[in-house]
């Protein structure tokens, strides 16, 4: 099988695409800032930062397939990112409280070897439950939302929150694999196979 790069320090990322691929592929994280800028939308966004993630570690490889991404969640204009810290989760939390967002992810697969690079956006729909006070201070205190976009993570305890999704799961905990198969099988790497 050909190189595959994984170009992200998440471990869910991680874990993500060794469901689709197996364990056949390295990690190296890219040394690149995001920094936001306001002459893009929240999609353009996170597909710029997901090129540049993938051209940054391209430069450390001289062939094979590098894999990058960038999650955002989005509600009523904004862009939530990571918290960080409690009183920032809480927040998030609060704002996100009973209504409808969008889990973006900027997904880009850059073939070496060819030239071919796909760079492009899953959006899926999270609607997330009416929560109380006591809930938001209890998830937070388990420190689970403090490093997921948007303060919660739906593959973990964040999941009790989520009321119904529509789109792909995978993109909201931040590697949407439906798309991903996708395309690396349109770049000559097996899904199915186990070499």
């Amino acid at each position: 099988m050909r190189k595959v790069v994984l170009a992200s320090a998440s471990p869910r990322r991680k874990e993500l695409l060794s469901q689709l691929i197996g364990n056949n592929f390295e990690v190296c994280v890219s040394s690149y800032e995001e920094t936001h800028r306001h002459d893009m939308t929240v999609e353009e966004l996170v597909v710029f930062h997901s090129l540049e993630k993938a051209k940054d570690v391209a430069l450390s490889f001289d062939s094979g397939i590098i894999i990058s991404a960038d999650t955002v969640v989005f509600c009523e204009g904004a862009a939530l990112g990571k918290p960080h810290t409690p009183e920032k989760a809480k927040e998030m939390l609060e704002s996100i409280s009973g209504k409808s967002v969008q889990a973006i992810t900027g997904m880009t697969v850059l073939d070496m070897d060819s030239g071919k690079c796909v760079s492009e956006y899953v959006s899926t729909d999270v609607n997330m439950k009416q929560m109380s006070s006591d809930e938001i201070v209890s998830y937070v205190n388990s420190g689970e939302p403090l490093d997921k976009a948007g303060a919660f993570a739906i593959q973990g305890k964040g999941a009790v929150l989520v009321e119904s999704i529509h789109g792909d799961f995978f993109n909201v905990v931040g590697l949407p694999l439906f798309r991903l198969g996708t395309i690396l099988q349109e770049m000559g790497i097996s899904i199915f196979d186990d070499g």
